[in-house]
């Protein structure tokens, strides 16, 4: 049991790095997972071999005595004739017998079970579990992806190696739609029982859940969108499976009187009124008024950029109007698009410095926070799935090396500018459209810093994510994808020192991969004496 006791030593070492909460916002963190489970997984096998011995010692002993009792048997008296088996006959009874007895009430589990319990209190939790729930149902939204394609594991960028391909069973997409149902989301309530519906049809099993189960939930949530002809359909089949089944029974009556009372009110002409003020068809309400461009722009549709507008953007080498330090080896610079300027910076960042930052960030990255603009102060959000961690220039040289060159190519001063935030996107990681900047009605956003507004957003790609992830602006149809060793700019306030609305931007759901990145929001304080030498921000 050495193995499990070494994996106690591991899961102390990695409740002591890791926050308990919000497992599925970070890839990068889930990783720590899979490796506690292929520990615990080495911890069961260990428990497994151990009960095998035991199990081998009794049946060699079994094997040993039923040899001696059948050669006994054939002939009692002479047996117990001789002294000696008499002697071991009633050795074996007060003895043998008893230390077996032992031997078999040992518990060989104990030590694998101590260890999992303490290790259970760092697993993810329910909140996590609906998470990932959600995401997944973000990516179908977002992607617009049919629930076969998710579970058959056959998504767009996965990679061929069947090993790296999971599918969901019968209880998978059972669960989601129960994620779904508990959230009043009948949309994905149906789509998910139905695709449950058609694995169990296939001749899947499933051990948690019945066909009648699933019919139950499909009436009431097709009921609740106004698809009254669905909803009676699936109760009859309900009925047929299980005749006493007593809510349907009484749904059956309820959906027939509900429809014969909405055919009336088709025959009175009233039928488009009423469809609108019942039907709720589609996915729930939405808070975010700009989704459907949003998620087109996600998928690479509703791109504004003309071909005239294209061959306006060049790519060239910058070197910062003749700096020190990019003279000799100036940067390769790209325009990303015109109006408002938005420049990427080929191989800026090198594969050392990369996995140094994330070395730095992994073990104190936090789900990611936004600014409240009620209270001016930080705050989680739903529409933030990510978690982050910020590192000063001070904490190791590659920090301060990478603050220096972002000041040296942009002219901006970074002294005033925040520490780098380090992010980490998880399961369908995304931050849905906003602004860097503090608009007019939240004033305070930055008064804490006292250093004026964001002028500007430095972000470096630290990955290649094999699908989604873009990184778009809403207002202008712009996507940049993410580039690992690359970096983007932008100017977040025009001279005046207005904001650029025009600037509004996502990063899209991470489908496929582990996007991530680090960014820098550069601000406006100590950039007045650059301004009066020349500098000017790039419409």
């Amino acid at each position: 049991m050495a193995v499990c006791q070494r994996l106690l030593i591991h899961i102390l070492l990695f409740a002591s790095s890791l926050a308990h909460n919000d497992f599925f916002t970070s890839i990068g963190q889930m990783t720590d997972l899979l490796f506690l489970e292929k520990d615990l997984i080495t911890c069961l096998k260990s428990y497994i071999r151990a009960e095998e011995d035991k199990l081998e010692q009794v049946k060699k002993w079994a094997d040993k005595l039923n040899i001696l009792s059948n050669a006994a048997i054939e002939d009692p008296e002479g047996f117990l004739g001789h002294p000696v088996n008499a002697f071991k006959l009633i050795k074996r009874l007060n003895t043998e017998w008893g230390e077996l007895e032992n031997l078999v009430l040992t518990d060989m589990s104990d030590v694998f079970i101590s260890n999992l319990t303490i290790q259970k209190q760092y697993f993810p939790n329910d909140d996590d579990q609906t998470g990932a729930a959600k995401a997944l149902m973000r990516l179908q939204d977002t992607y617009q992806l049919d629930t076969n394609t998710i579970s058959t594991g056959d998504l767009p960028g996965a990679s061929s190696d069947t090993s790296l391909r999971s599918t969901l069973t019968v209880d998978d997409c059972f669960d989601l739609g129960k994620v779904a149902y508990s959230e009043a989301d009948y949309y994905h309530t149906e789509l998910w029982m139905t695709q449950a519906l058609k694995q169990l049809d296939k001749g899947e099993t499933s051990s948690i859940v019945d066909t009648v189960t699933i019919l139950d939930y499909l009436s009431y949530s097709v009921y609740q969108q106004g698809k009254l002809q669905r909803a009676l359909d699936f109760t009859r089949r309900l009925l047929k499976l299980n005749p006493a089944h007593q809510r349907a029974n009484g749904n059956l009556k309820y959906f027939e009187y509900q429809l014969a009372k909405q055919i009336k009110v088709e025959e009175r002409g009233e039928e488009e009124q009423d469809r609108q003020r019942r039907e709720t068809r589609g996915r729930p309400d939405d808070y975010l008024p700009e989704r459907k461009g949003y998620e087109q722009l996600c998928r690479g549709e509703g791109i504004r950029m003309t071909p005239h507008r294209q061959s306006r953007l060049f790519c060239r080498y910058y070197d910062n109007n003749h700096h020190p330090r990019y003279v000799i080896g100036p940067v390769r610079q790209e325009d990303e698009w015109d109006q408002p300027h938005i420049v990427r910076y080929h191989n800026i960042l090198s594969d050392k410095e990369m996995e140094k930052v994330k070395e730095l960030a992994k073990p104190r990255l936090r789900r990611a926070t936004v600014h409240d603009p009620q209270t001016g102060k930080l705050t989680t959000a739903h529409y933030r799935v990510s978690k982050s961690a910020w590192l000063g220039a001070f904490e190791h040289p590659v920090v301060d090396k990478l603050n220096q060159r972002i000041e040296d190519i942009t002219g901006l001063d970074v002294t005033t500018a925040e520490d780098l935030q380090v992010a980490n996107y998880g399961v369908g990681g995304q931050y849905e459209p906003h602004f860097d900047f503090g608009r007019k009605d939240e004033p305070d956003a930055f008064e804490e810093l006292g250093t004026g507004n964001r002028i500007a957003t430095w972000l470096f790609y630290m990955s290649d994510v094999q699908a989604g992830g873009a990184t778009v602006f809403t207002d202008i149809g712009a996507a940049v994808l993410p580039k690992k060793g690359t970096a983007v700019f932008w100017y977040n306030l025009y001279p005046s020192g207005e904001g650029d609305y025009r600037t509004r931007h996502a990063a899209c759901p991470v489908l496929v991969g582990n996007k991530w990145v680090s960014n820098k929001w550069i601000h406006e304080r100590g950039q007045e004496f650059r301004r009066r030498c020349g500098l000017q921000e790039t419409d």
